[in-house]
């Protein structure tokens, strides 16, 4: 088994990362790596629907959709997320194989996890790792969440979405209660000297090295990170199909919308109200159709069109808001 220790922080690489070790390299693999703020969502799922979007603005957090199911979770340096790769396509559905080396390393500092359930890890009932997996020829990726020293404020904050209605068929996270290990170990640990500790314990007995990515592999990674992970295609134009509706009051009077979007634009939209206009406002809702679900896209749109003819005293602004 090859180890590496992976010091890049940045999300959209450490995403990218994963997807090259599975499908272009043969050996097993086990890696120890962290994120800058982020918000990792599972690979069937609709990402506005899962994240509080005027607080990843604010707080720059990056949304990433990874290669595997499951639900969206939060990461920050106080986490350690770890991945194994093997050469066994049977291993697909042993979630609780895949997580006793880490339940043996904690038992070792003398805490007392246990697997629970379909896929999570647990420190006297409360949650600490999240697991998730996926398959690519005869190569299973399994990978978790070691909560450490995470700030649980920021994790609660990042995944509460605004209130309003989504309808798809994506898979939807479920809220846990969470704990961070370094509640619960007898003796004062960063979350460096714990990541440090797992690679011994697991590599006691073969004698092997520690590795970091060859020069070779960081052009690859950076690649595939530029041209996929990093991009509103991949991280939310790839939701599935949804429904969306919101509503709101503004100088002009108030507004619902609702509309359909299909591979990440606009396929439907129906805007109502009590605002005045002096034209018919299914100018506007034509003009979106076709048009990328960010707010940014919608902003560039509507500049096209007079929106003061349409909507009096309602901004642009304030119409891409309501709509994303």
């Amino acid at each position: 088994m090859r180890y590496i220790d992976n010091n890049i922080t940045d999300p959209y690489f450490n995403l990218a990362a994963e997807e090259y070790l599975l499908k272009h390299t043969k050996e097993e693999i086990f890696s120890l790596w962290r994120n800058d703020s982020a918000i990792i969502v599972g690979k069937n799922q609709n990402t506005l629907s899962e994240i509080n979007v005027d607080h990843v603005k604010d707080k720059n957090i990056k949304v990433v959709r990874r290669l595997t199911g499951g639900g969206a979770v939060f990461h920050d340096l106080g986490n350690i997320n770890y991945t194994f790769i093997v050469n066994d396509d049977k291993s697909f559905s042993d979630f609780k194989g895949f997580g006793k080396p880490i339940i043996e390393v904690l038992k070792s500092l003398g805490v007392d996890a246990e697997f629970s359930g379909r896929n999570d890890l647990l420190i006297e009932g409360k949650k600490f790792s999240g697991t998730a997996q996926c398959k690519y020829k005869n190569r299973v990726l399994h990978h978790g969440t070691l909560l450490f020293s995470s700030n649980m404020a920021d994790v609660s904050a990042a995944l509460k979405p605004k209130a309003v209605k989504f309808t798809d068929k994506s898979v939807k996270s479920v809220a846990s209660r969470v704990t961070n290990i370094s509640s619960h170990l007898s003796t004062d640990m960063s979350v460096e000297e714990f990541k440090a500790y797992i690679f011994k314990y697991l590599m006691k007995e073969e004698g092997k090295m520690i590795e970091g990515y060859s020069s070779l592999e960081l052009e690859v990674i950076r690649k595939l990170r530029d041209e996929k992970y990093s991009t509103w295609e991949w991280n939310y134009g790839n939701s599935p199909k949804y429904e969306y509706s919101n509503e709101g009051k503004f100088q002009g009077g108030t507004v619902e919308t609702t509309l359909s979007v299909k591979k990440g634009k606009i396929a439907e939209l129906r805007i109502y109200g009590d605002f005045f206009g002096k034209e018919d406002i299914q100018a506007v809702e034509q003009c979106l159709v076709g048009v990328d679900h960010n707010q940014e896209a919608i902003k560039r749109a509507l500049v096209t069109i007079s929106l003061e003819n349409y909507m009096l005293k309602i901004s642009a602004e304030e119409l891409a808001n309501l709509l994303c």
